[in-house]
């Protein structure tokens, strides 16, 4: 019913495993060991096609310093920061609150609000483009920071609904009639007692809806226009010339845009791993 561990199969299977594994590792790093190479690489080697090879210039404070003084790069990134941060805040606030509702309270219509929330997960974001970018244009917040962060707190308060709910209906109920009991308010009991104990969930959800936002794309793409408000994935894709393209500035905005997610996990690793096997084991 379960597959066998590593350490009880066969010694000719273990041994292809173990071998294979290298090899999938390469295969994986290969694309982004190519961009880091690139970015270092003078754009003299560029020109004259060698893109594989080890450079013999090394010109990473050129391609860097070019990246953030002479593009918009700084410009992106603080509009990729103003349109994550209160993404990710909003989202999780909202379904900590809801999450804690459809956990804790017996209502008629509990099933079918979680139903909704699960439905939507389900729903292809990219069948919504025309209409929600419609909707921005009638409102007035096309091509404003706050369209990327009401679209990306809506869009992400259903996922993160159902992930906190399940969190909270592994607590024990018991407690929370206690706190009832003793007269603790609903607020009390949502920010007393139940935000500490899933703690490590907030965290892991944060990282998780920081990574998408931060590294949105499309969105962006469909709600922006120009510089002013482009987050920074779209900044780096405008850092192509018309005629031309500085593929080692290219590669270069394409580390710094991708050094803040990847920190934030390697920073909040320990409750990551944490909040994401919460509850997975009893006793």
């Amino acid at each position: 019913m379960y597959p066998l561990p590593v350490e009880r199969w066969k010694p000719l299977n273990r041994a292809l495993y173990k071998a294979s594994l290298p090899l999938a590792l390469l295969i994986w790093l290969l694309p982004m060991l190519a961009v880091l190479v690139t970015s270092i690489r003078s754009s003299d080697e560029l020109s004259q096609g060698d893109y594989w090879g080890w450079p013999t210039h090394f010109a990473f404070i050129e391609n860097y310093g070019t990246a953030l003084t002479q593009t918009p790069m700084l410009h992106y990134f603080a509009n990729s920061v103003l349109i994550t941060v209160p993404s990710v805040f909003g989202a999780i606030v909202l379904a900590s609150m809801a999450g804690f509702a459809l956990a804790t309270y017996r209502f008629p219509g509990n099933t079918a609000v979680l139903f909704a929330f699960v439905a939507g997960n389900f729903v292809p974001i990219q069948i919504l483009m025309i209409p929600v970018r419609d909707m921005a244009l009638k409102v007035g917040l096309f091509n404003s920071v706050w369209a990327l962060v009401i679209f990306h707190v809506s869009f992400q308060t259903g996922f993160c609904t159902l992930f906190l709910r399940n969190f909270i209906k592994q607590l024990p109920f018991e407690m929370i009639e206690a706190a009832r009991v003793e007269g603790a308010s609903e607020w009390t009991i949502y920010w007393r007692i139940v935000l500490p104990l899933i703690r490590p969930a907030l965290a892991a959800l944060g990282i998780l809806v920081f990574t998408f936002v931060w590294n949105d794309y499309f969105w962006a793409l469909c709600l922006t226009q120009g510089d002013e408000a482009a987050p920074i994935t779209v900044g780096v894709a405008a850092l192509k010339g018309q005629w031309t393209t500085a593929w080692n500035l290219v590669a270069a905005g394409s580390v710094l845009a991708a050094l803040p997610s990847v920190l934030m996990f390697f920073l909040m690793q320990k409750h990551f791993v944490a909040g994401l096997t919460f509850g997975a084991s009893k006793g």
